[in-house]
């Protein structure tokens, strides 16, 4: 996957107070998450427009 960002994506600022409050990091019991930016820019990116999931675009994955 390519390296993108959409006006509506979380800013680095933002994602640097955001990641070390999220679950799934290396280091902490339980699974790891494969990109939690790009899970929290996708439903973000649901949240602001509406749209169902099934038409996200491909950028987001599945």
């Amino acid at each position: 996957m390519t390296n993108f960002q959409r006006y509506h994506d979380l800013s680095e600022q933002a994602w640097a107070l955001l990641e070390p409050h999220l679950h799934g990091l290396k280091g902490q019991r339980g699974g790891i998450a494969r990109d939690n930016l790009l899970f929290i820019n996708t439903v973000l990116w649901i949240l602001r427009t509406g749209a169902p999931w099934c038409d996200l675009p491909p950028e987001y994955g599945k």
